[in-house]
């Protein structure tokens, strides 16, 4: 799989997120120190998120966490780190509506530490007068684990990156280096390529009931449940195909042949905050139009259908 396509690309908004405080947690799959996944040990999971964040985020965090295992151990790659271009704003909204600049860029860069500028300045000659690969002098220089993929962030919207670096990434040209400064030290960015990105926005339970009331909307949509088989026994949707979220490993790879990128997409879970989490990595794997319904079954039970079991 190449890193253009790689499923890690999304899923690094929601783990490495640029926050100090922690909220740690048993049981889980990965160990984190200073803001990096630094183990694949099940020991527990420093998630950093603020300690006002909803219990739901907490469980949905970590169940992501838990993909990265799987993945690793089912695709022989673990979770890809990147924690300089993402923050935490929009993940913690569970029925945030995503409708960005239809517009996606691929982005590769190298970080320094804020004192190494110097550095910067050096391995950019280097590219420019030597011929030098930026994603080589990445492997080599960049403090950012994305180094393991030569500094490879993947298809990335408006929304995603901290300010400084997504203002610097959308208006430069396509292969110029541009350097920029964010919180997190230096950064010397390329830009290798852009293409039309498509949507992503919630829809209210009662919308999609009249939906479903269309013959063909059973047919012609793509509908996908992203709880687990426990939760499906206890309740379940017409006509939505079960991709359970531990089992990531198992379908992330394929999705692009078993579902149609072109097509209507929508993505259910309990309360809308894992089917978020799939909606956006769909987008980045070439999805154009995804929508996630918002507040998952829990919420279609309480406005449209009375006889869906809660839980």
């Amino acid at each position: 799989m190449s890193s253009h396509s790689s499923p890690f690309s999304a899923l690094k908004m929601h783990l490495h997120l640029a926050r100090k405080e922690f909220i740690r947690l048993p049981l889980s799959i990965f160990y984190a120190q200073n803001n990096f996944v630094t183990s694949l040990k099940p020991i527990s999971i420093a998630l950093p998120l603020p300690s006002s964040a909803r219990l739901s985020t907490v469980i949905s965090m970590t169940r992501t966490a838990a993909i990265g295992n799987t993945t690793k151990s089912q695709m022989g790659r673990g979770l890809q780190t990147g924690r300089v271009a993402f923050s935490a704003h929009e993940v913690v909204d569970n029925n945030s509506t995503n409708n960005l600049e239809n517009r996606e860029i691929l982005v590769q860069h190298i970080l320094v530490p804020e004192d190494k500028v110097k550095l910067l300045l050096e391995l950019q000659q280097r590219i420019v007068t030597e011929g030098v690969d930026l994603s080589v002098l990445a492997t080599e220089y960049s403090i950012c684990p994305s180094k393991e993929e030569g500094g490879m962030l993947g298809w990335v919207q408006k929304g995603q990156m901290v300010q400084e670096f997504e203002e610097a990434a959308f208006s430069a040209p396509l292969k110029k280096l541009v350097r920029c400064k964010t919180k997190f030290g230096w950064h010397l960015l390329q830009v290798l390529s852009e293409r039309e990105g498509g949507f992503l926005q919630a829809i209210e339970p009662e919308e999609l009931q009249v939906k479903m009331q269309d013959a063909d909307f059973i047919t012609e949509a793509q509908l996908m449940d992203v709880r687990e088989s426990n939760e499906v026994s206890i309740a379940s949707l017409p006509g939505f195909k079960f991709y359970p979220l531990g089992q990531f490993g198992s379908w992330g790879p394929t999705i692009t042949t078993d579902l149609n990128p072109s097509k209507d997409t929508y993505v259910l879970c309990h309360h809308g905050v894992r089917s978020l989490q799939v909606a956006r990595w769909l987008q980045t794997q070439g999805f154009k139009r995804v929508y996630n319904i918002s507040g998952g079954i829990h919420h279609y039970s309480q406005k449209v259908d009375s006889s869906i079991p809660t839980y």
